[in-house]
């Protein structure tokens, strides 16, 4: 072995020696502080102490052992060797770069170290450090451990004594609940001195209890017919249970007596509702892009009473084409949320010319989120809203100054909405300069226009009309000239041979068919009656009314006439509906001969005969009966009734209220029937479950002393 190797070998030496000293004088505080937890605050929290307290001690150790290098073993082999001359350096340099001086030296102390080999460079075990220390952490340990268990007495809720005490009787002096919810619901374990909780669905219900005298054992019995042994540990009895669904129980002793019977307990399981969804931007779920229009940015709000996934799902549909050849195409993208974990915001921004958004498409986007329910987390998907290319509207022309106006569709408009923005107009005059409000005032005329031609198309009014023959010469040197004019479509679709047909002489419908049209003259429109004709064409001066003032820039003036238009409207409405004539009951002739006469001779009582309850509320309908019969009549039907009624509960516990409440007025009536209070309370819960009963006719009510009187004066009237 070189002189180098073994040098290197005697400092691995001293770096075991001095990692393992320091491990060894830290690991007894360690092991001290992890019994402590374990003892106090149990095996998780000691296994969590202990881990980590042996990874810093580890680090310790590694840092300190990384502090013995080669610059250290070179100024211990010079303390340590006088003979090395100060020069152990020149052991561990390169040779190529020594002088010839320095390779001498160096050839001189390989052959002293050879001759006597180097000293042992680890450090003494720190003896008495070492024996201090785990000594002190021994007698630590041992009274952790023969140290009796810190007794629970002053956390356990004391209970007030109900009812008489029973000699020897076990009794309940103490009791505490634990609850701890679900991970996912992040909420903090709580401890309470009642016996009935509300927790959310899925939490570790912990009991302990301390009884005075101890009895033999302690069950919690379930009104389901389910029974939960407690354990005892030391004075007090443990169990814990699950609560998926909201359950009543009572807690039994072994050696308690049977009368009076434990009080009930209810446990009440919140369920984890799914998440919300609400769509910030776009504002619409209808969206028509404007031209040149190159991104669509989108905002979700999502929030949950517990915390919502940091991912989301954004499935974006594109719909090409028009009518049976649409083709469709899904892409999902994954979005990140910010803000807290119950309620998140996800924004993106879409290309749209990545997706492909063109011409005659649509584009849909829905957001799912999830929440962080474990196991099976809760999906929900938000509205779609949707992103529309903007169709070919066309162009409309009008009369004022050869304006070119784009508008909406017709279907958008209606006389109400014309209305609602000539109001909202006149709110926002004081806002607006001149010029916008006659402007905005146009477009809502054009609306009114458009609406009022559409209503004419019922009375035949496809067009505007023919204009007006011109009156003076400025007028016919602008009119075309006469060939042009028959040349020129009416607009109504016929062609030019139909005005090169000539027509039949002496024929009336020869020149209506060559100088007008049918379909324009309003008496002509059989599709409606006389009267709803009438009605309508009232609505259409009105709309030709309002039209005029919104074209002139006064909304207010137009207002009147557009409210007579939608009142002419809703009453061509009304017309179209078909009215059947109400009959009634046909009853027998009355006698007069026997009216005002008292005489009852022939005349039977007729009692009006119970109402059948329906199917689903038998069992309800029967106890509520049993319950209001004395118990002579009720007793025997009474026990039959509440097991059927606690059957029905089973099926039909999401229609109630309450249903622990109404199962634990039947335990109450079970165990006691002649109790007064208990069969009312059930009674009332009864009525509030049960399904209203339909409208019926009431008997009329007995004639009281004055009616008596007034009847008996009416005989001796007959009589006389």
């Amino acid at each position: 072995m070189s002189v180098q190797a073994m040098l290197l070998q005697r400092l691995q030496g001293a770096r075991i020696r001095r990692a393992s000293s320091v491990a060894l004088t830290w690991l007894p505080p360690v092991l001290v502080v992890a019994v402590l937890a374990w003892r106090f605050g149990g095996v998780a929290l000691a296994l969590v102490l202990l881990v980590s307290g042996v990874v810093a001690v580890g680090a310790l150790a590694w840092r300190r052992m990384q502090r013995l290098d080669c610059a250290w073993l070179v100024r211990q082999l010079d303390e340590q060797r006088q003979d090395l001359d100060d020069s152990s350096s020149l052991l561990f340099a390169d040779t190529a770069a020594l002088g010839p001086l320095q390779q001498l030296q160096r050839a001189r102390l390989h052959e002293r170290l050879q001759a006597r080999p180097a000293p042992d460079l680890c450090a003494a075990w720190p003896t008495p450090r070492l024996a201090i220390a785990w000594l002190l952490a021994s007698v630590a340990i041992s009274l952790l451990l023969w140290w009796p268990r810190p007794t629970t007495i002053n956390a356990l809720a004391p209970i007030v004594q109900q009812g008489p005490l029973v000699p020897g009787a076990p009794r309940l002096a103490g009791q505490r609940l634990r609850v701890t919810p679900p991970a996912y619901t992040g909420l903090p374990p709580r401890s309470q001195d009642v016996l009935d909780a509300k927790a959310p669905q899925g939490s570790r219900m912990q009991w302990t209890l301390r009884y005075t005298p101890q009895p033999k054992s302690v069950e919690l019995v379930f009104l389901g017919g389910e029974r939960l042994a407690l354990e005892r540990d030391g004075d007090d009895w443990t169990t814990t249970r699950r609560l998926d669904t909201s359950v009543l129980y009572r807690v039994v002793a072994a050696d308690a007596p049977a009368l009076p019977a434990p009080p009930l307990h209810r446990l009440d399981s919140i369920a984890d509702t799914p998440p919300r969804i609400k769509v910030l931007a776009p504002a619409q779920n209808l969206t028509i892009a404007t031209l040149g229009q190159r991104h669509w940015p989108l905002q979700f709000e999502a929030e949950d009473d517990y915390g919502i996934a940091t991912t989301a799902q954004l499935r974006i549909t594109l719909a090409l084409g028009e009518g049976e050849s649409i083709v469709f195409s899904d892409q999902t993208l994954s979005l990140r949320g910010r803000d807290s974990a119950r309620g998140r915001r996800f924004d993106t921004t879409l290309d749209l010319a990545a997706l492909g958004f063109a011409e005659g498409s649509d584009l849909i986007a829905q957001l799912s989120v999830s929440d962080n329910r474990s196991p099976g987390p809760q999906v929900v998907r938000s509205p779609g809203v949707i992103l529309r290319w903007p169709p070919n509207l066309g162009t409309e022309s009008t009369a004022l100054e050869g304006m070119v106006k784009k508008v909406l569709p017709a279907y958008f408009r209606s006389q109400r909405q014309v209305i609602l923005d000539a109001e909202a107009l006149l709110k926002q005059k004081p806002r607006l300069d001149a010029d916008t409000f006659v402007a905005r005032s146009d477009t809502i005329g054009v609306d009114q226009r458009l609406l009022r031609l559409r209503y004419g198309q019922f009375l035949g009014e496809e067009s505007e009309g023919p204009k007006p023959l011109p009156t003076n010469d400025a007028e016919q040197d602008q009119a075309p000239p006469a060939e042009e004019v028959h040349s020129m479509d009416d607009g109504h679709g016929h062609s030019q041979d139909e005005f090169d047909t000539p027509a039949r002489f002496g024929s009336m419908e020869g020149v209506i068919e060559a100088f007008g049209h049918m379909h324009d003259i309003a008496e002509a429109a059989t599709l409606l009656d006389p009267d709803t004709r009438a009605t309508l064409k009232q609505a259409l001066d009105q709309m030709w009314q309002s039209e005029l003032h919104l074209r002139q820039g006064d909304p207010k003036q137009a207002l009147p006439f557009a409210y007579r238009a939608l009142d002419f409207i809703k009453q061509v409405q009304q017309a179209e509906r078909i009215y059947l004539a109400k009959v009634g009951t046909e009853l027998p002739p009355i006698d007069m001969s026997r009216r005002l006469t008292g005489k009852r001779e022939g005349l039977a009582r007729r009692a009006l005969p119970p109402l059948p309850s329906a199917d689903a509320d038998a069992a309800p309908a029967a106890l509520w009966r049993a319950l209001g019969a004395t118990s002579a009549e009720g007793s025997q039907d009474l026990d039959a009734s509440m097991q059927s009624l606690q059957r029905w509960l089973r099926d039909n516990g999401a229609r109630v209220p309450d249903p622990l409440a109404i199962s634990a007025a039947i335990d109450a009536v079970q165990r006691d029937p002649q109790c007064r209070p208990c069969r009312q309370s059930l009674r009332a819960l009864l009525w509030s479950a049960m399904a209203r009963p339909p409208a019926a006719v009431q008997r009329r009510a007995q004639a009281d002393a004055g009616g008596q009187r007034y009847l008996q004066a009416l005989r001796q009237e007959s009589d006389e």
